[in-house]
């Protein structure tokens, strides 16, 4: 596994504009105060958030983990979570913050779970997020409504319209599962907006490619949710603990700074930054990300702080993910150079061994003559 160099032009692209939209913020709310709350700066609190995005880490990789110990395959845990590591890189360069599936797919392909149950556990695993998200989504919506007179309707309704989005593709997706021929013909439909000027023959091969596509995925998916419900178990309770987590991470930042945990204002906050990262916009969301928090968080933290909060939420949760990514990659790079190598020597050993067979069998043949 590894990243291009357009992708490595993207995480150039998405690290300078995140770091010229900090400059600004740092800019525009640095004051005297700034200083005070800085020479009261409590590292302990700084520490215990790094540790918590950790922990978040190793909670996802321990989902992967029990979610493919259920249909039967041991995946070894180290190995889940360099999986998570690799797949924060690739999330860093693609917009959204998404993108990153493919390398969990194959890291579990990998450890000989074959690939059209690890597509189940991965797509499993972001209906999870999905469900848990817009469930805690409808709540912090309702939450930002009532005190809309603050943050103003500009702001709530659309984020109000993004959540109804997401819901009802998780919706979406659980009728879909029940319903394949529902999928094969929303897909079609899709397609055919770009296929309508291909030859008719082109047009039905594509139609029964499809056709088989939906059917090797709905097979997959109903086999992981009818075989697996330890699986579904477990895999909710690492979601919750990893977005809990996650979440806590801002109100150790606060303390840290000297303010107060804000714990639910700041879960409210961190749900609503983490629907509109789900946009794609810019590489990773940077920029995005900043921008959010910092109009959200100066609605009940002191300006004074707002711009440092910031700079450490993001230095936790975006610049050490892709120090993580980085460090997860080159390990699975190494790894497999060396497959390669080793595939290439019993590839040689097999050549040699048949090369020798054929001179001693000419051999033979000379002395019979």
């Amino acid at each position: 596994m590894n990243i291009d160099r357009s992708q490595w032009k993207w995480l150039a692209l998405s690290i300078v504009f995140s770091i010229v939209v900090l400059a600004l913020v740092l800019y525009f709310t640095i004051d005297e105060n700034t200083f005070t709350y800085l020479n009261a700066l409590k590292p302990e609190f700084l520490i215990a958030a790094i540790l918590m995005h950790l922990a978040s880490m190793c909670a996802w990789g321990l989902r992967l983990k029990f979610m493919a110990r259920s249909l039967g395959y041991k995946v070894p845990f180290l190995h889940c979570l360099n999986a998570v590591f690799a797949n924060l890189l690739i999330a860093a360069v693609t917009p959204s913050q998404v993108g990153g599936e493919p390398v969990r797919i194959h890291e579990l392909y990998r450890a000989d779970v074959p690939l059209g149950d690890a597509t189940a556990i991965v797509i499993m695993e972001r209906v999870l997020d999905g469900i848990l998200l817009g469930i805690i989504g409808g709540v912090a919506i309702l939450a930002m409504w009532a005190g809309s007179g603050d943050l103003g309707l500009s702001i709530t309704i659309p984020l109000f319209m993004m959540w109804i989005l997401i819901t009802g593709f998780v919706v979406l997706f659980a009728y879909s599962i029940k319903n394949p021929a529902f999928l094969k013909n929303l897909v079609k439909k899709i397609s055919g907006l770009f296929t309508r000027r291909w030859q008719a023959d082109k047009i039905e091969e594509f139609a029964a490619k499809i056709d088989s596509e939906v059917d090797n995925f709905n097979g997959a998916m109903t086999n992981y949710v009818k075989q697996s419900k330890m699986g579904l178990v477990w895999g909710t309770v690492f979601t919750v603990f990893y977005w809990f987590s996650e979440f806590f991470i801002a109100s150790l930042i606060l303390m840290g700074l000297g303010e107060q945990p804000h714990v639910v204002e700041s879960f409210i906050a961190q749900i609503i930054i983490a629907i509109i990262m789900m946009i794609p916009l810019t590489p990773g969301s940077s920029g995005i990300a900043e921008l959010s928090a910092t109009s959200l968080y100066s609605v009940f933290v002191s300006s004074s702080i707002v711009g440092i909060f910031v700079v450490l939420w993001r230095l936790i949760l975006y610049y050490m993910n892709i120090f993580l990514g980085i460090f997860g990659s080159i390990i699975i790079v190494k790894r497999e150079i060396l497959r390669q190598k080793i595939s290439q020597i019993k590839a040689d050993i097999k050549a040699d061994i048949r090369q020798t067979k054929s001179d001693v069998e000419e051999k033979v043949m000379q002395k019979k003559e």
